[in-house]
């Protein structure tokens, strides 16, 4: 595991073991700011759509040039 995941993985565990009501007030606190709400978003849409299939970046620019 990277140093990152074990950090992850850390701040989860304490994450999970706060009661409800804490850890609701912790996540509902982090989807209002502004910068970690849009982060988890971003990554909300990553996993939604990673297994669908990749295209060339030029492609898309060019179908959106019209």
């Amino acid at each position: 595991m990277t140093k990152a995941e074990v950090t992850a993985e850390g701040f989860l565990s304490v994450l999970k073991a706060l009661p409800r009501t804490e850890r609701d007030a912790v996540i509902a606190r982090i989807a209002r700011d502004a910068d970690f709400g849009r982060d988890i978003r971003d990554l909300a849409t990553i996993a939604d759509r990673r297994d669908e299939p990749a295209r060339p970046f030029r492609e898309y620019l060019s179908e959106k040039r019209g």
